[in-house]
């Protein structure tokens, strides 16, 4: 069975780790893991890697995501969603002017304080861990980017937004951060990702349409590993140094007439067929380029 990216839309009332166990079930291999957890109300794009392309988690570039939010006004939760415990609650409201300002003021480069219900480990543990066991944990703030943020539709009541954004970025933190801003209470009440990793919508299939295709034709969905870094150069290597760079060795750039900076990443090509990943490094003699990944294409274990 061949390897690569399959591309869920993931259903409402799902964690990203039930799709990996379908899909484990469904193409009879341990070997799947996915991009970026969806949360369980969420719905939407969740990229899972299946067989050899699990190798890819850790190298992801740091695609753009686009999120279709939902932001309703009046209450804030614990779990900054709808779906949470209620902590407070407020008339207050604010108007479209001064939400959207608030839009704009939150748009590029900053630091935010991760949910305490999230997976992101501290200390070895997830923060929905602790949380659970009614654990508070101080948090540092991670960067993230905003690239934009498109307020839909709006009224005292609701707010509609698409937020594209960098990968580790909570939107429903970021939406409680708004109503901050605008001092008021609110929380997210629905929310879809419509791209993740350059992959749409368009290109999604749900598990109960996977479900019904035979082993063929659901192989036949799983798009080719190389996707995932289309975003980098691509270089083909002539025969001899194909061997020497797929040995672990570095080859000097100038003698295959390339330049990269030192840590940039390209995808490798051998008679056409992508093959690994390679990195710019600097060695005694000069800038070099060295295999820092493989991605083969032999079957699934």
């Amino acid at each position: 069975m061949k390897s690569g990216v399959l591309i869920i839309h993931k259903a409402a009332g799902m964690t990203s780790h039930d799709v990996v166990s379908v899909v484990r079930r469904l193409f009879s291999t341990k070997k799947v893991g996915h991009t970026g957890t969806l949360d369980p109300n969420a719905t939407g794009v969740l990229p899972v890697l299946v067989g050899n392309a699990v190798k890819a988690a850790d190298l992801l570039p740091d695609e753009k995501k686009v999120y279709l939010a939902t932001l309703r006004f009046g209450a804030s939760y614990d779990t900054e969603d709808v779906w949470g415990e209620k902590t407070g609650e407020s008339a207050a409201r604010t108007d479209r002017a001064a939400f959207e300002a608030a839009c704009r003021a939150m748009e590029g480069a900053s630091l935010q304080i991760p949910p305490m219900i999230s997976a992101v480990k501290i200390g070895g543990k997830k923060l929905y861990e602790y949380a659970r066991a009614g654990i508070a944990v101080e948090r540092k703030g991670r960067p993230v980017f905003v690239y934009g943020i498109t307020l839909l539709s709006f009224s005292p009541e609701e707010a509609v937004l698409r937020v594209v954004c960098s990968r580790g970025t909570y939107i429903r933190t970021l939406l409680c951060d708004l109503c901050k801003k605008c001092g008021v209470e609110g929380a997210m009440s629905a929310l879809v990702r419509e791209e993740s990793g350059g992959f749409a919508l368009a290109d999604s299939v749900s598990l109960e349409e996977l479900e019904r295709l035979d082993p063929a034709a659901r192989e036949a969905r799983l798009i080719p590993t190389e996707r995932l870094f289309s975003a980098l150069p691509a270089v083909e290597l002539p025969p001899f140094y194909d061997k020497l760079i797929a040995n672990g060795l570095a080859v000097l750039q100038k003698k295959m007439k390339i330049s990269l900076s030192t840590g940039a990443r390209v995808r490798l090509y051998r008679n056409g067929a992508f093959f690994a990943l390679g990195e710019g490094v600097e060695t005694a003699e000069g800038a070099a380029l060295k295999k820092i990944k493989d991605f083969p294409s032999d079957p699934m274990n």
